[in-house]
């Protein structure tokens, strides 16, 4: 039984598919926070080309 947990603790297999895992997670995040921006400045720009554009001014 203590070879069998002592194997356990030694393995890392796991360790490397959790950690792309997590990288995945950061990258995601990361471009959703930009997604977010750019879409925020694009909704700005058109915004105002629309005002621009405004018949009667």
């Amino acid at each position: 039984m203590k070879n069998l947990f002592s194997k356990f603790l030694k393995d890392e297999s796991g360790a490397t598919a959790i950690e792309y895992g997590l990288l995945a997670a950061l990258i995601a995040v990361g471009i959703i926070a930009v997604v977010g921006e750019v879409g925020d400045n694009l909704t700005t720009t058109f915004e105002a080309v629309r005002d621009g554009l405004a018949p009667g001014e």
